[in-house]
Order: structure tokens, then C-alpha cells, then sequence
């Protein structure tokens, strides 16, 4: 009987070791500065780019996405230039506190993880960078969706800022926004205008128009 349920106990824990072996390796990027709005923003990105943006470790209301493979890959190579988070980041400098940075990296049994205020490494920096814009993304996902229930006032503010990052080739995802801007289009209780550059945001999305950044001149 002792000898049965200690080889079910072995099988059990052989079968977690494999589906962890299999799991897709993932980089998770958090953010902690209080007094910001919001003070806590969590990514956590898969190797097939199935991604999820929280702005509470136990966040009810996480946003599910999807990143491109050349996005993926972006972020990925960064990682693996900066050691998968093996080594320190922190520059060791006398700066103004910039919230707590965090990256790490998972990959079945293998875990690295580094914390920073503040960092001179121009990988770091730049994966840094990558997270940051898809967490503004997705807060603007966030607040079309609070100005499209609570305030439709804010609809127009909130298109506005939306295009602009489409018309930067800076939003992540833009499918994820087709849902809403489709309510907005099609709902009589919005501006006519809101309705037009819902309309037409929507329509560009949905035809893949590749975005152009504008020159900063």
C-alpha cells in the first residue's frame, strides 16, 4: 500500500516536472512607484506572444492580448542579451527614487529575476521602454472603456489619444480596440463626431493600413 502511493506520489510530481518542462518560457515586466496612476503595472509576456497586462498582482480585471512575433522577438533578445535577468541592473547612482523596475524571466525550473530604481544598461533600458508602451496601450484600452460606460464625454478625448498612437505605429494590438470603437460607431447615444473617428479608426484597422510615424519636425 506504502510502496503504491509513494510511486502515485512520484508520478504525480514527474507529470507536474514534465508540464512544466513544456510550459512556454515567459518575461514578466512590473512596476511599482506609488503615488503614480496607476502605481502597480504587471506584463507578462509567452513565447507564442499571448501576453497579459494587470495593474494589480491579483487584478480581477487583467487585459489578454496578443504581441506579433517580431514583437515577441524584440523583447525576448533583450532578455537573453541581459543574461535573462541573472546579473544586476541597478547602476549603483545617487538618483531621485523612479519606482521599483522588476524583470523576470521563467522558463520551467529556471528563474531569474532583478530589481531597479534606476539602471545604465541600454538593453535594459530599451526592454524597459518596450514594456512601457504596451502598458500605455493598454491603458488607453482602459480608458475608452471606462469613458465608454461611465463617460461619454471622455469618448472624444479618448479616440483622439487612440489615434494618435495608431498613427505613430504605437499601439499594440489594435484589434483588441475593435469591439468598443464598433459600440461607439453604431450607438446613437455617442457624438456624431465620436461616431465618424470611431468609424473610421475601426476601418483602418480592419483593412491592416500600415501606420506611419510622422516626423517629429
Amino acid at each position: 500500500m506504502i510502496q503504491t502511493r509513494a510511486a502515485g506520489i512520484f508520478a504525480a510530481f514527474a507529470l507536474l516536472a514534465a508540464v512544466s518542462a513544456m510550459a512556454d518560457p515567459h518575461i514578466t515586466f512590473s512596476r511599482f512607484f506609488k503615488g503614480s496612476d496607476p502605481e502597480f503595472i504587471s506584463i507578462t509576456v509567452d513565447k507564442d506572444g499571448h501576453a497579459i497586462y494587470r495593474q494589480a498582482e491579483d487584478d480581477p480585471n487583467a487585459l489578454e492580448f496578443r504581441l506579433t512575433s517580431a514583437e515577441v522577438q524584440e523583447l525576448f533578445t533583450l532578455a537573453g542579451r541581459l543574461g535573462s535577468f541573472a546579473r544586476p541592473l541597478e547602476s549603483g547612482l545617487r538618483v531621485a527614487n523612479m519606482g521599483k523596475k522588476t524583470f523576470r524571466f521563467e522558463d520551467g525550473a529556471t528563474v531569474h529575476e532583478v530589481s531597479f530604481n534606476y539602471t545604465v544598461d541600454a538593453d535594459a533600458k530599451q526592454l524597459q521602454t518596450q514594456f512601457e508602451r504596451v502598458a500605455v496601450t493598454e491603458q488607453h484600452l482602459l480608458d475608452l472603456d471606462r469613458a465608454v460606460h461611465f463617460d461619454k464625454l471622455g469618448v472624444d478625448h479618448a479616440i483622439i489619444e487612440i489615434r494618435m498612437l495608431w498613427d505613430a505605429g504605437r499601439l499594440v494590438d489594435p484589434e483588441q480596440f475593435l469591439p468598443l470603437l464598433a459600440r461607439i460607431a453604431k450607438n446613437d447615444s455617442f457624438m456624431h463626431v465620436d461616431r465618424e473617428r470611431a468609424a473610421s479608426l475601426s476601418d483602418e484597422i480592419h483593412s491592416g493600413k500600415p501606420p506611419v510615424e510622422k516626423s517629429s519636425r
